[in-house]
């Protein structure tokens, strides 16, 4: 099949829903929440980690490398493994795989059954992501889709602001056991609202490695995962010393670091949903806006974040931008490959992982070799020419 068929024909099975389930939008943005939080939670306890299993913080640091890692390759390699199997089967399994894995983790004996177990955590990421990202336009009327789109997105927001300090605040106060215990039972309360509300989701389209490297042909598509790559990489590059860069550029206190990344994470929940919204109506105009702003907030931080003041607004402006990319790049590949969506969204889990990795990794050896201020102009540099590839993409008649 080629790309061109791809836009034009209709395959078996995908229909535009006849009502919108918004119940079955509010489960999987819950599944959303706990997946992020479940692969972010041992930032704030790899220390206690550590001190129980007898390895070093940065051993412990595995527990979030790995997931991420194994995310990247999961999110291809899931949907195609299961065919053409229900996707609502496919998601319930996912979320049950979910609640086991939490179980180990809280109940591991050693730091290797403990990663072990996050490997786990991996596989149900990216194989949840890669269908739950496009299950917009299996849900809602198709007018209703960047708002249910912004929706699932939304977990991934409040999970940064609420899910990992609460379990992180949980840990602190209960041990690390009863942390991974709780999110296990969480875990557990998704499966179940995702069961009750959740409608049969047959396979429109079962993808194939073919199908997957056909999406490469796609001019809309190729654009959105290199806009995907440079913008992540960047953010992520930046954002990984967000904390260094508040105290020593902007010399803000360290007690105050905590409450404006919580600021942050607001902002970026703002930013979703407002960009939600826009994107229903100027979807190009909307992805180039986050991506301009991207590349100015972050190179704006070295020149004009000198003070507390500067430093706590552009902080704000940044998260804002961001809060829009997953939502934005996400309707970008709904929109470019109508007829390939589950295809298109599992290539853009699997950079999207990888690209969390490389920018953090890339962060760290500039930062070492270079100087802090370097991370944040490599940060707006990949986000202009992320804006540069978006733009380029003007006359996709399917972004108008």
């Amino acid at each position: 099949m080629t790309t061109k068929e791809q836009t034009t024909a209709e395959p078996a099975g995908r229909r535009a829903p006849q009502r919108s389930h918004w119940p079955a939008v509010t489960a999987v943005a819950l599944g959303t929440f706990l997946l992020v939080t479940a692969e972010q939670l041992p930032i704030g306890l790899l220390t206690a980690v550590g001190s129980a299993l007898s390895v070093s913080e940065g051993t412990a640091g595995l527990m979030v490398t790995v997931p991420s890692l194994v995310a990247a390759v999961a999110a291809p390699l899931v949907p195609v493994l299961v065919g053409g199997m229900d996707r609502r089967l496919l998601l319930l399994g996912l979320m049950g795989l979910m609640t086991l894995a939490n179980v180990v983790s809280a109940l591991a004996p050693s730091f290797t059954v403990l990663v072990s177990s996050r490997v786990l955590v991996g596989v149900a990421i990216g194989g949840f992501w890669a269908v739950a990202s496009g299950l917009a336009v299996r849900l809602v009327a198709p007018a209703n889709v960047p708002r249910a789109t912004a929706i699932i997105f939304g977990g991934v927001g409040a999970a940064n602001v609420f899910g990992v300090p609460l379990g992180t605040l949980l840990g602190e106060f209960s041990g690390w056991r009863i942390a991974f215990t709780t999110l296990s039972a969480l875990a557990l309360v998704a499966l179940l609202a995702l069961l009750a509300v959740l409608p049969p989701l047959a396979a429109s389209q079962p993808v194939r490695p073919r199908l997957l490297a056909e999406q490469f042909r796609n001019p809309g598509v190729r654009v959105g995962i290199l806009a995907t790559f440079l913008i992540v990489t960047g953010h992520f590059s930046a954002y990984t010393f967000v904390s260094p860069a508040l105290q020593k550029l902007s010399g803000i206190d360290e007690r105050l670091v905590g409450p404006l990344l919580f600021g942050f994470g607001l902002a970026g929940m703002v930013g979703n949903f407002i960009a939600g919204a826009a994107l229903a109506r100027h979807p190009h105009r909307t992805v180039l806006i986050i991506t301009v702003t991207l590349a100015a907030a972050m190179p704006l931080y070295v020149l004009l974040g000198r003070g507390p003041v500067g430093g706590a607004a552009l902080l704000i402006a940044w998260g804002l931008a961001f809060g829009g990319v997953s939502v934005g790049l996400q309707t970008w590949m709904i929109k470019t490959a109508p007829q390939a969506v589950e295809a298109a969204s599992a290539l853009w889990v699997a950079v999207f992982n990888l690209s969390i990795g490389l920018g953090a990794l890339t962060g760290g050896v500039i930062v070492d070799s270079l100087t802090l201020q370097a991370v944040l102009w490599l940060g707006g540099a990949c986000a202009l020419a992320a804006a540069l590839a978006v733009w380029s993409a003007r006359t996709n008649e399917n972004l108008r």
